[in-house]
């Protein structure tokens, strides 16, 4: 993969005073954002409200994690882990985030997601493990070209 757009290098801060939530249906589409999400992600709420929540999904991000995500939801309830997400300008921002069941009358309704700032060595661990991840699964890594 070869990204030429200058705007896939900028990265966006979450601020630590901030959280990033979001709720979605069981199908994984938002039904919930919060100014915060928006902002950060570039998006406006209701560009978010209806769309997978994949939108934001960073292309550094392997599959194993989010098939984790899924297996550890169906199994334990939740999930909580270290996300790189792509802003809809292409850059992007880093996120630890919690994500969990929600149930309404006994039955599962939908998931909630809730974001927050890692620190900047925190950023390059993970992005030296995820592209490591990606390399053993023979997924594509990006491959930045300065002219």
């Amino acid at each position: 993969m070869e990204f030429l757009s200058g705007n896939f290098l900028c990265e966006t801060i979450v601020p630590k005073e901030e959280l990033i939530v979001s709720r979605t249906d069981l199908k994984g589409n938002i039904t919930y954002a919060n100014e915060t999400f928006a902002f950060i992600s570039g998006y406006t709420v209701d560009e978010l409200i209806g769309k997978p929540h994949n939108i934001v999904r960073h292309p550094d991000m392997p599959k194993s994690i989010f098939k984790e995500l899924w297996k550890d939801l169906d199994i334990k309830g939740s999930w909580n882990g270290v996300v790189k997400n792509k802003r809809k300008d292409e850059g992007f921002y880093w996120v630890y985030a919690e994500v969990s069941r929600v149930y309404r009358d006994g039955v599962l309704f939908e998931y909630k997601s809730i974001r927050t700032p890692i620190s900047f060595d925190e950023k390059i661990k993970y992005q030296l493990l995820y592209d490591q991840l990606k390399k053993d699964a023979n997924e594509s890594i990006r491959k930045v070209i300065y002219s």
